[in-house]
């Protein structure tokens, strides 16, 4: 395989889930809005600040209020919104139909020209979880489809390897949602708010579904919905689809079957080293955001090594 279709097909698989999971993080947010009481108001900043595009936003917008979040991830031309990372996806799938099945394609093309359609309805609280539960099932169809169809050949494990990293990546990013800032109504004084619990409860519940993890959490640990297990389960699972270990060990299954992989698996070893070692109940009691932040650099890192060892001209 060609260094530059390799790049194309592992720039395919991660813009595709980038989309479905930006997808899901506003629609943590937008379920959110209808849970909590009118008089808690969300951190709209917080989602932009989680999808690493703040300096972007403030550059264009003066206000992190929500309909301008809205606007900014998901239809506006900026290299970051939900339309964009379609667009991006079908251009690398349409250079590269010669290697995948037509029919993905044919998905691909049609999930864009949907969103292209119907994206600035979701604008509006009303019919924005229509949109983006229907974005979300479509992404869906086409991993199930390729999943299907596609020879375990090296086009798929380059489509598993940018899939895998970037779903490791983003589930930090949603678990970042619990963690950050996005309630500060509960920290104001001068509200008659007995206990946060109920409330933070309600968010940790929100980001379970937004993975659709919530089956599987209460199938596995089979305990009420609270901050230290959704985390360590969305973290540290080994075998939950979405949670950030599981996704990390597939890397390492992919890797095997790929050459000049060494400095890829001992990134990914080093990054599945720092993920066992995390005291999550100790962390969500200081430090959970920074050890957040060290999981995400290092799983940049990965990308670097897998671009290093494929895609960048030898120097």
């Amino acid at each position: 395989m060609l260094s530059r279709v390799a790049e194309r097909v592992y720039w395919q698989a991660r813009y595709l889930e980038r989309a479905e999971n930006t997808a899901r993080l506003l629609s943590v947010f937008s379920t959110l809005l209808l849970d909590l009481p009118p008089r808690t108001k969300l951190g709209w900043h917080s989602i932009v600040e989680i999808t690493g595009t703040s300096e972007a936003f403030d550059d264009r917008y003066k206000q992190a209020v929500e309909r301008n979040v809205m606007r900014f991830l998901l239809l506006e031309k900026n290299g970051y919104s939900i339309l964009d990372m379609l667009e991006m996806t079908r251009e690398n799938a349409r250079t590269t139909r010669e290697i995948m099945p037509s029919e993905a394609f044919e998905q691909i093309n049609n999930l864009y020209y949907f969103a292209k359609e119907n994206a600035a309805k979701g604008i509006a609280r009303g019919p924005r979880h229509e949109l983006l539960e229907e974005i979300i099932l479509r992404c869906q169809q086409i991993s199930g489809l390729m999943a299907s169809t596609m020879s375990r050949d090296d086009t798929y494990n380059f489509i598993r390897l940018g899939r895998n990293l970037e779903r490791a990546d983003m589930s930090t990013r949603i678990v970042d949602v619990g963690s950050g800032n996005l309630l500060p109504a509960l920290t104001n004084k001068d509200l008659d708010i007995p206990s946060k619990e109920p409330y933070e409860n309600i968010l940790w519940m929100n980001i379970l579904r937004s993975l659709s993890a919530y089956q599987m959490y209460r199938q596995h640990v089979k305990s009420v919905v609270n901050a230290e297990d959704v985390v360590i389960f969305l973290l540290q699972d080994s075998q939950f689809p979405r949670a950030v270990t599981h996704c990390l060990s597939q890397l390492n299954h992919v890797l095997a079957d790929l050459p000049n992989h060494s400095r890829v698996s001992a990134q990914v070893s080093k990054t599945l080293r720092l993920l066992k070692r995390g005291k999550i109940q100790e962390l969500l009691e200081d430090g959970l955001l920074q050890y957040i932040d060290d999981l995400q650099v290092e799983i940049g890192a990965i990308h670097q090594k897998i671009a290093d060892a494929w895609f960048l001209p030898n120097k």
